[in-house]
């Protein structure tokens, strides 16, 4: 040929399409298995860590709940068992509030 080129390495348009497709496909797999490997391996780092902030989360529930008692079973020495009683849940329950309108008021405030 003139050009400079042989016929036989050029191939069809739409071969040379086709070929681009499949290796874009290719990559394509190649990324996202990388991204999955690399997900599946930060969710096994954090999940030790995870399990054990639960954990804490529950032994903190539980140091709560001994102290609500303990106050009842104090004020119920003082006042009387049934208004100790309402006045411990009155006030862990007034905490509790608190709690929940102050992280309503920051996540009002983030947006």
């Amino acid at each position: 040929m003139t050009d400079g080129g042989d016929e036989e390495d050029e191939k069809p348009i739409g071969e040379l399409f086709g070929q681009l497709i499949d290796e874009g496909k290719a990559y394509a797999k190649a990324e996202l298995g990388l991204a999955k490997a690399s997900a599946e391996a930060k969710a096994d780092e954090i999940k030790w860590p995870a399990i054990l902030l639960f954990s804490a989360l529950l032994f903190a529930q539980a140091a709560v709940t001994v102290a609500a008692i303990t106050v009842a079973a104090a004020l119920a020495g003082v006042i009387g068992r049934i208004p100790g009683w309402i006045v411990a849940f009155l006030l862990t329950a007034g905490v509790a509030y608190l709690l929940f309108a102050v992280a309503m008021a920051k996540l009002k405030a983030a947006k």
